[in-house]
């Protein structure tokens, strides 16, 4: 049995249908993602499971109880969001302790869980501090301390990385999920950045129009998207798609290279970015814009020619007609070099 099933859950605002017939089930002490782009429904389930929105349609269950119709405080979640929701006028240890103080969980084990939680979380000299003196990602650290002490099974995290730098979100990466696997927490983690879905998630399940596009663990939405959608959504830079008779077919940036056959060009420069550690180049390729990723450092002018190629079985092959992911037709493996 799953610990958390959620059946053919839809919610719906007058012409507006956010979410449709939604089913997925997490196993415990999975951490899943909610990944898609802006206005795809994903918040919109996390409070639905919440029990901040009323499903217009479906069930939640939560190991093995039904808690569609449960008010919020009767569903032994936490939750962790994006704007932190501290009380400003509490001091550290005041906020981590309301939830508990509020349902009078005895002194000693609130000492204890406290204790516990600061450890973790590396926030002990800061607990007389108020939340207008602490740093975003301290803020964010409280937030976290909040849900470990409520020692709920299931924790509810609304893109809570969103509002700190980039520095700061690679070190939150790396301790929440830290966190996860020390703790065994189950986590339903909603985000629109599929990096941090790829590098923290056990399984994304990624959502397009308030549907699942496709589900299953990181490597294989990227080896293996199931439709369009998913190959362009998956990606940076996102999967080169072509077309090629009655078939669109798709290869990633990574999978392209350069023969060294100058004599036979089959593309030109558009343009360069240089990352660092590689360099996306922008060519035209028979009339189509490509992008290839190349390590290194390498800056070449606009219309400077080359010959690109990939090896047939990086190929991936999709329906003109309906974006689904196809069996690609037999071909031998050598190199496609069009």
């Amino acid at each position: 049995m799953s610990f958390l099933s959620v059946k053919g859950l839809s919610k719906q605002w007058a012409d507006t249908q956010a979410v449709s017939d939604l089913s997925f089930d997490v196993d415990e002490g999975e951490f899943i993602a909610l990944l898609g782009p802006s206005g795809c429904g994903k918040s919109t389930t996390l409070k639905m499971i919440a029990g901040l929105d009323t499903p217009s349609a479906g069930r939640i269950l939560l190991n093995g109880q039904d808690i569609t119709d449960r008010a919020p405080g009767q569903r032994r979640l936490s939750m962790v969001f994006q704007s932190y929701a501290l009380f400003p006028h509490l001091s550290v240890k005041e906020n981590i302790l309301f939830g508990l103080k509020a349902r009078k969980v005895a002194a000693n084990e609130q000492k204890q869980r406290l204790d516990r939680a600061v450890e973790l979380v590396n926030l002990g000299d800061q607990l007389h501090k108020k939340p207008s003196q602490l740093s975003g990602g301290q803020c964010q650290r409280v937030a976290l301390a909040r849900a470990i002490v409520s020692q709920a099974p299931l924790c509810l995290m609304d893109e809570p990385l969103s509002n700190l730098d980039a520095k700061l979100r690679n070190e939150m990466r790396s301790e929440i999920r830290a966190l996860q696997k020390q703790l065994g927490l189950t986590v339903l983690y909603v985000t629109h950045d599929q990096i941090e879905a790829m590098s923290m998630a056990d399984r994304i399940l990624l959502l397009n129009d308030g549907k699942l596009e496709q589900s299953g663990a990181p490597e294989a939405l990227y080896n293996q998207p199931a439709s369009l959608f998913v190959a362009r959504f998956i990606g940076h830079p996102p999967m080169n798609i072509l077309e090629k008779g009655d078939r669109l077919v798709g290869i990633r940036p990574e999978h392209i290279r350069l023969t060294g056959h100058s004599q036979s060009p089959n593309a030109t420069v558009m343009h360069c970015d240089y990352q660092g550690s590689d360099t996306q180049i922008c060519v035209d390729h028979q009339g189509a814009s490509i992008t290839l990723s190349l390590q290194g450092h390498h800056l070449l002018p606009q219309g400077h020619p080359l010959d690109i190629t990939w090896d047939r079985q990086h190929e991936h092959h999709f329906s003109t007609q309906t974006g689904l992911r196809q069996t690609a037709p037999s071909q031998p493996k050598e190199s496609s070099h069009v």
